[in-house]
């Protein structure tokens, strides 16, 4: 996980329970398993409470209690719990903003651009690895993120933006700004990761 200077969030101290829906949710996804191996639940288990916390404070991370609380209901000592959380990118063990702008600054994304896209986010105030004062944005550069036929992209929050040019990020930053929800998915009219520009081979079958 990346390091996340804290934000205005103020600090979690529990007690963490599930809310009557989630509660729901969490009896299913361990129902998935087989008697004796709840501990492979621990992932989406992690993802739902860090949901919840997103719901409850505006900011979706995974303070002490919520890890250990996903701890208790799997069985698992709350070390291997927080070996999982803190593995993985898509968990933040400290405050992040409402939006968290992940930029992927691999390869096939830095060839198609994702330094201007890094340049807007700066340009609008955000800087890496930090929340932005008003709580509103957190940045941070990542790994692919699989969506490389529609470079350069990010992710914000749960939806992948792509095919973004400097000032296409820059209107999405100030949509969001402003309370608004900024159409996901290719900024350039594609569908999915169809070729720019429409098909090019076995046209006379489309």
């Amino acid at each position: 996980m990346a390091d996340i200077a804290p934000g205005p969030v103020a600090p979690f101290e529990g007690p963490f329970g599930w809310t009557p829906d989630n509660a729901g949710e969490a009896a299913r996804i361990i129902a998935l398993y087989p008697e004796g191996r709840q501990a492979s639940a621990v992932m989406p288990l992690l993802w739902l409470a860090q949901g919840q916390m997103a719901d409850a404070t505006g900011s979706a991370w995974l303070p002490v209690p919520v890890i250990e609380f996903v701890a208790r209901q799997v069985g698992m000592p709350y070390i291997r719990v927080y070996e999982v959380a803190s593995f993985y990118t898509m968990y933040n063990l400290a405050p992040v903003g409402r939006y968290h702008v992940q930029v992927c600054g691999t390869t096939p994304c830095q060839l198609r651009g994702s330094d201007d896209i890094m340049r807007a986010c700066k340009d609008k105030g955000l800087k890496k690895g930090a929340n932005t004062p008003d709580g509103l944005f957190t940045l941070t550069e990542v790994e692919c993120l699989g969506a490389c036929a529609n470079a350069p992209m990010v992710q914000i929050n749960a939806d992948n933006y792509e095919d973004l040019t400097y000032d296409t990020m820059a209107a999405i930053i100030d949509a969001l700004a402003r309370g608004e929800t900024p159409k996901a998915g290719s900024q350039i009219g594609r569908t999915a990761s169809c070729p720019e520009g429409g098909p090019t081979t076995l046209v006379e079958f489309v």
